[in-house]
């Protein structure tokens, strides 16, 4: 793939030409995926493209809303990270939508400014698969971002080890093609929620912990305090409305029951 005139591996937006920035030592890269990092602080954007360039991604850097809808257009992304709070036309949560809507299902970490905004990304139904909120650690970020890419590799892997199909009443999981359907309409699935849902509907009635979720779909440690496990099983009951087989726990986790 040809990196688009000014984005890629050059300075972000904001610094210096020619200048030597520190790059992060300590891991060797270990993947090739393309990145999309879409901040609006220069500062911020440099440090987390060392960090993500360090884990040998390619990274393209773009400031504004109307310039990451431009590069999204081209579909040649594997994960977006995306900053909720941008100038442009339009804002970050703007642009999720647009691309749900034109059926483009690239994982996307949503960068968030405070905590209020989880709950409107999960109040919009737009399909974040992770989320991370400011002032975060470069290296958190980069995690995260390892986390999920290799999520999504494994579930590619895995899916020759499941049932082709998962049923629980009106909802259909068909793992080979990871594609949802309810009452035989289909059923759109972030990446994360697919993964999350198949996760529990392969053993019906069995509770998982919120650490066990994490290890097991997000490939987190156990006590990682994120909110994250909550927030996927709104987005997954907001979608399956009052046909969702998601059961809460109390104290323990979740489970999925049959009707």
């Amino acid at each position: 793939m040809t990196t688009p005139p000014g984005t890629g591996s050059g300075p972000a937006s904001g610094a210096t030409p020619g200048a030597k920035q520190a790059v992060p030592s300590g891991v060797h890269p270990v993947s090739t995926s393309r990145v999309l990092l879409v901040e609006d602080e220069p500062a911020l954007a440099e440090l987390a493209r060392l960090y993500l360039e360090r884990d040998g991604h390619r990274v393209d850097v773009v400031a504004d809303s109307d310039a990451a809808l431009a590069a999204l257009d081209r579909r040649d992304h594997d994960l977006v990270l995306l900053d909720i709070g941008l100038p442009g036309s339009v804002d970050g949560i703007e642009v999720c939508r647009r691309m749900r809507a034109g059926d483009d299902w690239t994982p996307v970490i949503f960068v968030t400014a405070r905590d209020d905004e989880v709950d409107r990304i999960v109040g919009l139904e737009l399909g974040a698969d992770d989320y991370v909120t400011k002032p975060y650690s470069p290296r958190e970020l980069a995690s995260r971002v390892r986390a999920l890419l290799r999520r999504q590799q494994r579930a590619a892997e895995s899916a020759r080890d499941r049932p082709r199909t998962l049923a629980v009443g009106a909802l259909v999981l068909e793992t080979d093609t990871r594609r949802g359907r309810l009452h035989d309409r289909p059923l759109p699935l972030t990446t994360t929620e697919f993964d999350l849902l198949a996760h529990l509907m392969a053993r019906p009635g069995r509770v998982y912990t919120r650490g066990e979720l994490l290890m097991a779909v997000w490939d987190y440690p156990a006590d990682d305090p994120t909110r994250t496990v909550d927030v996927h099983i709104a987005q997954l009951r907001a979608k399956l409305g009052d046909d969702s087989p998601i059961r809460t726990v109390r104290g323990v986790g979740y489970s999925v029951e049959r009707p």
